[in-house]
């Protein structure tokens, strides 16, 4: 079997490549150019909004899955709540796109409070002008979570839980610490992220032709996008130096099932539960 560096296969994984699979990746060592991997992070947003031109609110389904994987949505309250038992929890969603995960759970009558924040300031006019969305139960707002505090909008440490579903991934890797860590200033002691992103050696990632590779299981798509594939012990590392603690951490597999093309595609996600801790600790380091 072809050798593949040992920074793609640090810690457990899911799956075990064919030899077919890991003599590709071996292959794809060529870099993009530093211009065009500068222009990509520059041109990030603009990408994304140009998506969101492109598929308005068709793209993604909208996410009931979200409750059975994850039962702090369906009940009771992760963090320790300062206004007693009848406070009403605070649900944050980063990366939230034109609310296919929010407005699931305002139909089916959640009791969040829900702040919603995207990177696209056309995804969040989808969500503002979506017919569910009304101020008494979420607030929605456009945030580049690597640039612009959090906390200027939502309470700092009012946030029970925070949702992130495929939306670090997109994020360039150096700056992925930095937006956990704005993330951590808005929950409570005890909150939870729940969290779910690409996993390493997901199909999607082994489909890659070669001239997409910014990094190591860094990768850019057609469409200017850009997803990272994680490990479960590098998202750990990455959770655990912005100041979390690890509550689980695994690999999920599943299959997409095309019928009409008679074709099954495997696929690897990450999923985790990751806490703020309940005892007051040193706030994690800031960026120098």
């Amino acid at each position: 079997m072809a050798e593949i560096s040992s920074a793609e296969l640090k810690g457990h994984y899911a799956r075990t490549l064919t030899e077919e699979e890991a003599a590709k990746l071996a292959k794809d060592t060529a870099l993009l150019s530093e211009f065009k991997r500068l222009k990509l992070e520059a041109e990030a947003q603009k990408n994304w909004d140009l998506f969101y031109k492109r598929n308005e609110t068709r793209f993604f389904k909208d996410r009931h899955w979200t409750k059975r994987e994850f039962e702090e949505l369906a009940c009771g309250v992760a963090g320790e709540s300062s206004g007693g038992n009848d406070a009403t929890p605070v649900l944050l969603e980063v990366g939230c796109g034109v609310g296919n995960f929010v407005f699931p759970l305002i139909e089916e009558k959640t009791n969040y409070y829900i702040y919603a924040c995207d990177f696209s300031p056309r995804a969040v006019q989808f969500v503002t002008t979506h017919p569910l969305y009304n101020e008494r139960f979420i607030t929605a707002f456009q945030c580049d979570l690597t640039k612009d505090r959090l906390v200027d909008i939502v309470p700092r440490e009012g946030v029970d839980v925070v949702t992130m579903i495929f939306v670090l991934s997109a994020i360039h890797p150096d700056k992925m610490g930095q937006a956990l860590r704005n993330i951590h200033e808005t929950l409570k002691p005890g909150g939870l992220v729940l969290f779910r992103d690409y996993g390493l050696f997901d199909q999607a990632m082994l489909r890659f032709a070669p001239g997409h590779k910014i990094s190591t299981n860094f990768y850019v798509r057609q469409d200017g996008t850009r997803a990272f594939y994680f490990s479960e012990q590098a998202l750990e590392v990455l959770f655990t130096d912005a100041g979390y603690e690890v509550v689980s951490n695994e690999y999920v597999c599943r299959e997409t099932v095309n019928k009409k093309e008679g074709i099954c595609v495997p696929r690897i996600f990450v999923q985790g539960k990751f806490r703020k801790p309940r005892v007051a600790s040193k706030e994690p380091a800031a960026d120098s």
